[in-house]
């Protein structure tokens, strides 16, 4: 009987602690599940942390654009930047581009690679022998020599260029370079130019070669040489040898499609937002007189720019041959793609709903465009308020070409703390005959200096820049 007592009692009990257990375990069920409840309640009600924007996702469909097969992307690049062409812009995809995926870029050792005399592979910065270096873009200004740039590029490189009608080319080259080249500052505007360009023009004196055929010289060739329909089909036929695809300016965005087919990118690569874009004025302001070129003014200047003229309408055959070859219809559905990313890419990013603004409105002094000439060089004003993510995607699209030039070098060419120079100011000034000198941390330097075309230019901006280092930020 005890027995069965004692067997009774344990039975009892275990079933007594079991019971405790349950009850335990449903109270700690329960505070959890309301713990996780009020946890929902309250995040609904506090602020969100900062999330990235899926906007600039290299693995979205949208930043990705239409199927490009299976192809592999073009990482060895080579652009011919041509001057007042929009190539500007086109060399900001490229940095963009390469920023994004630390390829090694060749850089010059100034902000172009000697030019107006014939590129040297000695004036890229890093360059040790034909090859040595693998260097995977090369973009800014030079005159052509593909000799020599081949002892810097990869056997495999993709070349390409972009042209524009030479009249409007000739009005953009008027504006930006009537300080500097000899035959715009003696002419009374475009208009007096283009009526009888020879009275002005001198092909001995420095920088006269803005003011003809300028297309044909930064491709290395003759600007001077007396037209000959054999003299130009030559010229050519050299551009096409060296050159796997011309754009056009006056259809960035056909453009822009054949490009990214040609290289195999993702649709984000060859969004952008206009460049260097000058300020444009009435036909009473207007101090080039442009607007106002007659038709036989017009065909004046086509003349003075034959070569160029040459250049132009076999390309502009060539590239219509290409749309042809892509397909009317598959254009017009990626151009529409690739303007409506540009428009919302706009929203997100940039103030003033997307529209360039002159210099001195941009309140970061960091991005300021370079000012040159009688124009001014508008920029753009980030949108407030970004995550950092979208905000440095953001900036790498609108920051200028100098600035971008320099973050580039510094980290491609890092300095120690110690050895890194002060940073200067360069400040706005109008008066261009007069040098103003700044000095901060022991430097100084001249608002005029040596570099963009090989002759004495203001700088003529309001920037802050590191010397040698790139854009404070």
């Amino acid at each position: 009987m005890a027995f069965r007592r004692r067997a009774r009692r344990m039975r009892w009990l275990g079933c007594y602690r079991l019971g405790m257990l349950w009850k335990a375990l449903l109270v700690f069920l329960a505070i959890v599940f309301a713990g996780q409840l009020l946890g929902v309640i309250f995040s609904k009600r506090s602020v969100q942390p900062e999330r990235p924007n899926p906007l600039f996702s290299l693995s979205s469909v949208d930043s990705q654009g239409p199927s490009l097969g299976s192809c592999r992307p073009h990482t060895h690049v080579m652009f011919l930047k041509t001057h007042k062409t929009a190539s500007s812009t086109v060399l900001n995809m490229l940095y963009r581009f390469g920023d994004e995926r630390g390829l090694r870029f060749a850089l010059p050792l100034g902000y172009q690679f000697g030019y107006p005399l014939p590129f040297n592979a000695h004036r890229v910065k890093g360059y040790r022998g034909p090859r040595v270096v693998d260097f995977s873009i090369m973009g800014n200004h030079m005159r052509f020599n593909k000799p020599e740039v081949e002892k810097v590029m990869p056997a495999d490189t993709f070349y390409f260029s972009i042209v524009r009608d030479p009249v409007a080319l000739a009005e953009s080259s008027y504006a930006y370079y009537k300080a500097v080249a000899p035959a715009f500052k003696r002419a009374k505007g475009l208009a007096d130019f283009a009526a009888d360009p020879r009275q002005y023009y001198d092909p001995r004196l420095r920088n006269n070669h803005y003011a003809r055929n300028l297309l044909w010289f930064d491709f290395g060739l003759d600007h001077n040489a007396n037209f000959s329909e054999s003299l130009a089909r030559r010229g050519e036929a050299a551009v096409r040898r060296a050159f796997k695809l011309i754009l056009l300016s006056e259809h960035f965005d056909q453009s822009m499609v054949l490009l990214r087919h040609a290289l195999c990118w993702p649709l984000d690569a060859v969004v952008s937002f206009s460049l260097n874009a000058r300020q444009q004025k009435g036909s009473k302001g207007s101090s080039s007189g442009g607007l106002m070129l007659s038709e036989e003014l017009r065909q004046k200047l086509r003349e003075w720019n034959a070569l160029d003229w040459h250049l132009y309408q076999a390309f502009n055959r060539t590239f219509w041959e290409e749309v042809e070859n892509f397909g009317r219809a598959r254009m017009e559905t990626e151009v529409t793609l690739l303007r409506a990313r540009r428009e919302v890419m706009a929203r997100v990013c940039l103030r003033d709903g997307g529209r360039p603004v002159e210099a001195s409105r941009i309140r970061d002094k960091t991005i300021r465009p370079f000012q040159s000439g009688l124009v001014k060089i508008l920029g753009y004003e980030l949108q407030l308020g970004l995550d950092n993510a979208t905000s440095q995607a953001c900036l790498r699209m609108i920051r200028p070409e100098i600035q971008y030039k320099d973050l580039l070098d510094a980290r491609q060419f890092p300095r120690s703390p110690q050895s890194a120079p002060a940073a200067v100011v360069v400040s706005y000034k109008k008066d261009l005959g007069h040098p103003r000198m700044t000095e901060l941390g022991g430097v100084r330097v001249g608002e005029r200096e040596r570099d963009w075309d090989g002759s004495w230019v203001s700088r003529n901006q309001t920037s802050v820049l590191r010397a040698g280092k790139g854009p404070l930020r």
